[in-house]
């Protein structure tokens, strides 16, 4: 006698890309029952339906793309918080483990949340404006935060379409602007009380760190400081040159975990590999002519400093929107390595050269009784819906 299998089932998704990122976004009143609270069975099927844990790397079965901007999961609902529209909350997916990171946000995914809320009658009407920009208010759940998108709306739609370049993305899109409003939230942003520590890790080296929570919680190095293997680091490497290099990419991956202690983050560094989404790890250095992935001149004169970030255990192909909300935030406060690397002094905004181009970016901060306060961080991306309708996973999962 033959064994038989149950069908699949369907669950209503949208497939959008939201700045260098793309996802599979539900409305949470869209899963099944057992998958609108968190759990295992959250987890196994928003597992099954990008394709992971996968140790062919490559999601052929699955909606991911097997890298860590394109293994992502969002769950959106109508927000019981007073002042906001909408709570997203954002899954980092591993590729090769069976495994959904929730501690952090996406900021590029970010970009699409306002449009997704707004599409899906998550919005009240009256908070539409027939043309003009929607000021979505977002409840970032994963680290309670809010955040604006300026949604572009001409005769009362969303606008997609427009001719605004982001660097990473091939073609060009409507421009929504996203601010992060208190993005280091109550206590220090700085966890250690210093702007900048000595973090040591052993068989590695001593560097000289910026460790902070604005945004997503990042430890910022200077890549001169960074010599392992015979190799030393400038801030222009392309993703080849480090994401084809093991030992590379291991020794990185220390120095996250030995991070994430000094952070408090983790009580100790075996802990980083249930931590894979944060902290970030990236490096920085002073303005320097490079070619983009793209092939495109990037010169010095065009950029205050280079930054480069890893993201799940390799090198972003541009720089991830949380970790640009750190990048702005430590650019304008004096003395981080951040600041330094892109002249010193006090600034409002920085240009910063990645892997793809270059990105600008925005920070309020004060100095209050004697602890720096980020009140605002502002950036634009942009975003657009790639696929609509259901998503399918057997229905045994």
């Amino acid at each position: 006698m033959s064994k038989t299998f149950p069908p699949q089932i369907k669950i209503p998704a949208t497939y959008m890309r939201g700045g260098t990122s793309k996802g599979a976004f539900f409305n949470l009143t869209d899963l099944p029952e057992e998958a609108q609270v968190p759990g295992p069975a959250r987890d196994a099927l928003l597992l099954r339906v990008v394709g992971s844990p996968d140790p062919y790397g490559k999601h052929t079965d699955g909606m991911g793309g097997a890298t860590s901007s394109t293994s992502k999961t969002v769950i959106l609902s109508k927000s019981d918080i007073a002042d906001h529209d909408v709570d997203y909350l954002f899954g980092q997916v591993s590729i090769d483990k069976p495994f959904i990171d929730w501690s952090g946000n996406c900021g590029n995914l970010t970009a699409a949340v306002g449009s997704f809320a707004i599409n899906s009658g998550l919005v009240d009407p009256e908070r539409i404006p027939e043309n003009g920009h929607a000021e979505v208010r977002i409840w970032q759940a994963n680290i309670e935060k809010t955040i604006i998108a300026h949604v572009p709306i001409t005769n009362g739609q969303v606008q997609e379409t427009g001719d605004f370049i982001l660097d990473g993305v091939t073609f060009p899109a409507a421009e929504v602007q996203v601010d992060f409003l208190d993005p280091a939230g109550e206590g220090s942003m700085f966890p250690t009380g210093n702007l900048i520590d000595d973090l040591e890790v052993p068989n590695i080296g001593t560097f000289k760190a910026t460790m902070i929570t604005a945004g997503i919680p990042t430890i910022f190095l200077n890549a001169d400081e960074i010599n392992f293997n015979g190799k030393t680091y400038n801030g222009t490497e392309l993703q080849e040159a480090i994401n084809n290099d093991d030992a590379a990419l291991e020794m990185f991956e220390t120095i996250r975990a030995h991070g994430a202690v000094k952070m408090g983050l983790i009580e100790n560094i075996e802990e980083a590999a249930n931590r894979q989404h944060t902290p970030k790890v990236a490096f920085v250095a002073p303005p320097t002519d490079y070619v983009s992935s793209s092939g495109k001149n990037i010169s010095a004169s065009d950029i205050d400093l280079n930054v480069r970030a890893l993201s799940m255990g390799k090198l972003h192909h541009a720089m991830m929107g949380t970790a640009a909300v750190a990048i702005a935030t430590a650019s304008t406060i004096p003395g981080t390595v951040v600041n330094l690397a892109a002249g010193g002094g006090d600034r409002q905004s920085v240009v910063f050269g990645h892997p793809s181009g270059t990105l600008k970016v925005g920070a309020e901060t004060e100095l209050q009784n004697g602890q720096w306060i980020a009140k605002k961080v502002f950036m634009s991306r942009s975003a657009r819906i790639l696929m609509e309708g259901w998503v399918r996973v057997p229905g045994d999962n």
